[in-house]
């Protein structure tokens, strides 16, 4: 990106002003500029650092009574693409990190598939503190953890996110609807698109859903910025 800006300057020196591009060619140029804005830290912007240190060891809801380690998230931190999921189970709140189960193994192959690995995506949770047995958060709950969750998708800044089960995708869409209903199309939000999807505990017990949760997979592909 930066050659092709130093080529473009040199040719405005010598009097061009225009280049007549084919719009295939303006896109992919418009993809660059994109990931290379994100390549640089915006002005003011949050860290995940930050959020993480004011988080500290949290007593903020019931969650800290039965936890045994905060699981803030992983990944990319200038992510195009993040995935959003429900809390952490058994086994990410004994290794502090999430989707690290069987959930997480399939959440892996299901990136993979859209020809992407975990290192390039960000992944958190609504919670960060593991529900006693693994059940659904509770409206305080997620009204605690929620605002961390936003900061952090603000500090990552993702163009894309996904949200995995019906937790996630109310939370952040602010809405009552089956993850049934939300599903199979994109929802803009201040700028960001928002593809709802099963969560991949889900899919593991109804192996049948994971077609629809392919085709939502893919929206996100069309819109993803893929290099080459």
């Amino acid at each position: 990106m930066g050659d092709l800006q130093r080529t473009l300057g040199h040719l405005r020196e010598l009097g061009v002003h225009g280049i007549a591009c084919r719009p295939e060619t303006v896109c992919r140029v418009a993809s660059w500029a994109a990931l290379t804005a994100r390549s640089r830290p915006a002005a003011g912007r949050e860290t995940l650092a930050a959020i993480r240190a004011d988080i500290g060891e949290c007593t903020r809801c019931k969650l800290h009574r039965s936890r045994s380690k905060i699981v803030f998230g992983s990944g990319n931190p200038k992510a195009v693409l993040m995935f959003v999921g429900e809390g952490p189970g058994q086994e990410e709140d004994r290794a502090g990190e999430p989707f690290v189960g069987a959930a997480g193994q399939l959440l892996t192959r299901m990136i993979e598939a859209m020809r992407l690995s975990r290192d390039a995506v960000y992944i958190a949770n609504v919670v960060k503190c593991r529900p006693p047995g693994n059940r659904t958060p509770e409206a305080d709950e997620i009204a605690t953890c929620l605002p961390f969750l936003r900061r952090q998708i603000a500090a990552v800044g993702p163009r894309l996110l996904c949200t995995l089960g019906a937790c996630a995708s109310q939370a952040l869409l602010g809405s009552a609807e089956p993850v049934s209903r939300l599903r199979g199309r994109i929802h803009e939000r201040e700028g960001l698109k928002i593809v709802p999807t099963y969560h991949p505990a889900y899919l593991l017990r109804t192996p049948e859903k994971k077609r629809e949760a392919w085709e939502d997979l893919k929206l996100l592909m069309k819109e993803y910025p893929y290099e080459g």
